[in-house]
């Protein structure tokens, strides 16, 4: 995973993803903070063998409305592709379905991501005092939100996303918007930007990244976090004759003909220090795929991040294997077969991915 976080003042180091002419927020210098995959590599992790088994703001505002949708049919009207729903606004920008399979995943996947942040929700180095506006890009079911919301309840968080797939019980300080990160920015600044998960979603990464420096007030701080590369493994177990290996290198090739990048986090560095950030801190995590690990911390981590592939595989897989590839749903569903049985088999490799 790659994490990223920036903001203007100086610059403190934290954890954790696009084009357009950039200009320094009015007083400071920016920072960010990254996981970047191309620093000093991580140790190998242990292998644990016991795991083997046998009004003012009027004019603002209609701005705003002008790039949010509604729920009109427009918004909500979501068509249905091999037996999963996906989002109508905007079609097709976004591979993955909207529907309540998917949605229970996205909550799962919370439990996933603050599990990579060392049990936090963020790890940039914010203060409750500076802390006002807040926006959360892809905020899918709104649970980083809604926590977020919950621990600084003096703050206003915007959770944006193509889907209203949000839950009406939020905290009051918390505003859905259904609204695309790509179209353009309305003329609101934030103290905090969290950015986690867009892999496959984005077409101009720069253009993102620069928006989020722009829309940034002094002091403020953004955060990123994505996946750096391919799964592999420090003991050779992993190899490209594994099922799971040619799953996740036709998905990946999938996403990229659509002209997304399906392993952001291995250019976030550039493109933070390309759109103006300062004080940039990058951090790399393995995400273990499986509860191989001895360190109880990442069979922790691997324990749900395997959970959470193995409820989302379908999820991940149809849009870019039948609408983009060409596979039949039957082609695709015996893929899956296979993958599905080497991931629950706990001797089948000690593979991870980075972040």
């Amino acid at each position: 995973m790659t994490d990223l976080t920036g903001g203007t003042a100086e610059l403190q180091p934290s954890v954790a993803p696009a084009a357009g002419t950039t200009t320094a927020p009015p007083t400071g210098p920016s920072r960010v903070t990254s996981n970047g995959n191309d620093h000093d590599e991580q140790p190998p992790l242990e292998v644990d063998d016991a795991a083997v088994p046998a009004d003012d703001d009027s004019a603002n505002e209609d701005q705003l409305s002008s790039y949010t949708a509604s729920l009109t049919s427009s918004v909500i009207d979501y068509p249905i592709e091999n037996g999963r729903r996906y989002h109508a606004y905007r079609a097709g920008s976004y591979f993955m379905p909207n529907d309540q399979n998917e949605m229970d995943r996205l909550d799962y996947a919370h439990l996933v991501t603050t599990k990579i942040l060392g049990d936090k929700l963020y790890v940039a180095p914010i203060e409750e005092k500076n802390v006002h506006q807040v926006l959360d890009i892809g905020t899918g079911t709104g649970l980083w939100a809604i926590d977020f919301a919950d621990r600084f309840p003096a703050a206003e968080v915007h959770g944006i996303d193509l889907s209203a797939i949000q839950p009406e019980w939020a905290p009051p300080n918390v505003k859905f918007e259904i609204d695309d990160v790509e179209s353009p920015w309305v003329d609101r600044t934030y103290d905090f930007i969290n950015c986690h998960w867009m892999m496959g979603s984005i077409q101009d990464w720069p253009k993102l990244v620069s928006n989020c420096y722009k829309n940034l007030n002094p002091r403020g701080w953004a955060e990123f976090l994505e996946m750096g590369g391919e799964y592999s493994s420090d003991d050779g177990s992993f190899t490209h004759d594994h099922a799971t290996y040619k799953w996740i290198k036709t998905l990946f090739d999938g996403i990229a003909s659509t002209g997304r990048d399906s392993r952001p986090g291995t250019k976030l560095k550039g493109w933070v220090e390309n759109a103006g950030f300062e004080n940039i801190t990058y951090k790399k995590v393995k995400v273990p795929l499986g509860v191989w690990p001895k360190d109880p911390y990442y069979k922790e981590m691997g324990f749900l991040n395997l959970t959470n592939l193995l409820d989302g595989l379908e999820a991940f897989t149809l849009r870019i294997f039948c609408g983009v590839l060409g596979f039949t749903k039957e082609e695709t569903m015996l893929q899956l077969a296979e993958v599905r049985k080497e991931l629950k088999d706990k001797r089948s490799f000690n593979a991870y991915y980075e972040v």
